[in-house]
Parts: C-alpha cells; structure tokens; sequence
C-alpha cells in the first residue's frame, strides 16, 4: 500500500486531497502545524479510513527536519501547503516571499533524501497570468510564465512567490533526477470539510452578503472588470490525484478555463472533468448554511 505526504494537511484544497487518498486506499501522511489542534485539524481525524490510514505529523514548511520525518516512508509528496502570515502584510518580502520559496526548497530537499517517486507542486493561475510581454490572441499555457521581476516591482508578492517557488521546483526535478510535476489552479471556491473559513470562500460569503471584497491587487489591471477563472474545490483535488497518479503527467498542467484564453488542454487529456458553477455556488451556500454562517 503506497504512502503520500500531503503538505499543509488541514487547508482547503489540501483536506479534499486528503480525504480523496483515503478513499483511494492510500496511507496519508499529513503535515500541520499542530496535530493536537481540533479546531484546524479535527475534520481530518473524522473523516472515512482516518483511524487505519492517516498520520498527522508536526511541521511547517520551514520546518527541514520535521519535513524529512513526515516524508520518509512516503512514495509520493503532494505540496500543498504555502506559508501565509496571519494578520496585516507589513513587510511582504520577508513575510511571503521568502517563507514560499524556502518552504518549496525545504520540501524538494526532503523528498530527495527520502527518495520519493513523484512530487506535485500545486501552483496558482498567479503564476501564469501576470505577463504584461505575451501575445494576447496566444492561449496561456505551460509556456507562459508570470514575469517574477514585474511581479516584485509592482509589490505582486503572491505571484512572484508562486512563479519562484514553481519554476525552482521543476529546475530543481531536472538536475536531480527527481520527478516533480506542478498544477496551476484557478481561484478555488467550493464546500468546506474544515470548520474555519478559508479566505476564497470568506470572499464569496461576503458576496452572498452584498459585499465584495475581491482582492485585485495582484492583477494587473486591477482598475478593471476582468473575467476570474473559477474551480471547485473536489474538481481542484480530483485534478491533483491524476497529476499525481498518471505516468504520463508532465511539466506543468494548468487547470484553468479555456474561454479565457487559459489552456486546461493537459490536464483534460488526463481525463479531468469538472462540474457546473452552479453546481459550485448551490454546494457552497448548503455548506455555509450548515456551518451557521448564512442565516
């Protein structure tokens, strides 16, 4: 029975993934900051299989050592995680950018020494789209990349922290003989395992409420209505574990929406589908209703 080490274990996209493993047969290993913390992590431990098959371990990206534990024994990572300070931003250099590239080193360090088969980087569209230089009739694909530079200058902390920490970790596969391949998904909106809510859906809960509190900021034309590719939350898991699982899954899928000029040609090809927005919106508002937070 293979083992994977999913990053970042309690999170939104991540508790799906998890939860999708277990269903599949596979030995969960799960890194959280604090395995004892049931308000963050108690979704986990009640989920279908948890008991036989799933193992929390204490660490944080930056946390080498405790990396290599929850990762040995593993035949696979799947990087979810990515280090967000809590509160205001002050200083974002040190705060985001740093901590999310030295965390994706830490982890493709780790899974070297464990020799892991395969590690999946999940990405963010953020790491595509800010590219002020590519062609406009040109679809987005694997071949376009956000410009890190331009994203550091024009203070897009996020991005250029998806960019660095992507593109270090396909190098970092390549020169050692490491099989590492990233997804790139949209905003991910969708029902919710944990019992916090996590920041996309905090934003279309306040659009349920009338408010709008969309944070443009690392757009690049954030003065203007621009289209926002949307994926559903299982979607976004059920295209990690065919990232993961099929041999043939290369470089760096994205799984964004065609109409708007983003290619989902690979992961397509994978044999991902995905369901209606309204599918999404109808099973997110039952899922805040049940959490108490829509009267």
């Amino acid at each position: 029975m293979h083992s994977v080490c999913v990053t970042g274990a309690g999170g939104f996209v991540a508790s799906w993934v998890v939860k999708e493993l277990l269903a599949k047969g596979y030995i969960v290993h799960g890194t959280v900051r604090d395995p004892d913390d049931e308000k963050k992590n108690g979704h986990l431990k009640k989920l279908e299989h948890a008991n036989e098959r799933l193992h929390l371990f204490k660490a944080d990206m930056l946390d080498y050592a405790g990396l290599c534990i929850a990762i040995d024994g593993c035949t696979g990572v799947i990087h979810v995680a990515t280090p967000v300070p809590a509160g205001k931003v002050t200083n974002p250099q040190p705060e985001m950018l740093e901590p999310a590239i030295t965390g994706t080193r830490n982890v493709m360090n780790a899974c070297l020494k464990s020799k892991v088969n395969k590690v999946l980087v999940v990405s963010s569209m953020t790491a595509i789209f800010v590219n002020p230089s590519w062609p406009k009739d040109r679809p987005m694909d694997e071949n376009c990349w956000s410009d890190a530079e331009f994203c550091k200058k024009n203070e897009k902390w996020y991005c250029a922290s998806k960019v660095i920490s992507e593109r270090e970790a396909l190098e970092f596969g390549k020169k050692n003989n490491l099989n590492v391949v990233t997804i790139c998904p949209a905003m991910v909106f969708g029902p919710m395992l944990q019992s916090t809510i996590c920041t996309t859906n905090t934003i279309l809960l306040n659009l349920f409420k009338g408010k709008n509190s969309f944070n443009l900021g690392e757009l690049d034309k954030p003065e203007e209505d621009i289209p926002i590719p949307i994926v559903d939350v299982r979607d976004c898991a059920k295209a990690l574990l065919l990232a993961y699982e099929k041999p043939e899954a290369e470089g760096s899928p994205c799984g964004l929406n065609e109409e708007l000029n983003y290619t989902c040609e690979k992961i397509m090809k994978l044999g991902w589908s995905h369901r209606s927005l309204e599918e999404t919106l109808v099973d997110s508002v039952k899922n805040m209703k049940e959490a108490g937070l829509l009267s």
